[in-house]
């Protein structure tokens, strides 16, 4: 691994390299958002040439998804830790949709995830199969038990993508939701709590 650059204190691994490849674009993408920053971009912040991340990695999409990766993963520990002490599955995902309306916004890396604003040309999308497995994944850490509200794991993917296209599309017409917590809460326990209580008391079929 090269030694030079770095702005005088070189990487002690590759890993260490690609960490701080990362945590430069994400500088970047916060400065001049995601279409705007190209490879150059994040040499020049970290004071290396264009070959030295390329390195470690082929293209500057790569790098954007581990930029939202590890923001993600941030979040999600947020949210789980906002949902503590709320058992009910229904309430628990009309609590943890309000949570992500309020948070996403604020947090400019969570929206590489969802093809939302500049960042479409990165987005994988928000229905496609390895997002949909990430969304059940997150589900699973909700503090609920699944299992003995008939919910099984086949159904974590359904209930996982009804709820990326219902958050995708609040999330790209924010000026349409309700400006008030409380209301948009009233909005989802109106019409998304129901949806799941029902698939509650009608499990799907395992004999088909």
């Amino acid at each position: 691994m090269a030694r030079h650059g770095w702005g005088g204190r070189p990487p002690a691994s590759d890993v260490e390299a690609r960490q701080r490849i990362i945590d430069a674009t994400a500088r970047c993408v916060d400065r001049h958002g995601v279409i705007k920053t190209t490879l150059s971009d994040v040499a020049n912040e970290l004071g290396v040439t264009r070959q030295t991340v390329y390195r470690h990695f082929d293209r500057i999409s790569d790098i954007i998804g581990e930029v939202a990766a590890q923001g993600a993963e941030s979040f999600v520990d947020q949210l789980i830790a906002h949902l503590q002490g709320i058992g009910d599955p229904a309430e628990a995902v009309v609590e943890g949709m309000v949570f992500c309306v309020r948070t996403i916004p604020t947090e400019p890396r969570l929206s590489l995830l969802l093809q939302l604003g500049d960042s479409s040309a990165f987005g994988r999308g928000a229905t496609t199969a390895d997002t949909i497995a990430y969304g059940a994944k997150m589900l699973r850490r909700f503090p609920v038990d699944w299992a003995a509200a008939g919910i099984g794991e086949d159904d974590l993917y359904g209930l996982a993508e009804i709820i990326m296209r219902l958050l995708t599309s609040l999330l790209q017409h924010p000026s349409q939701l309700p400006q008030d917590e409380a209301r948009l809460r009233a909005l989802l326990d109106r019409w998304l709590a129901p949806a799941i209580n029902t698939g509650m008391r009608f499990p799907r079929s395992t004999d088909c």
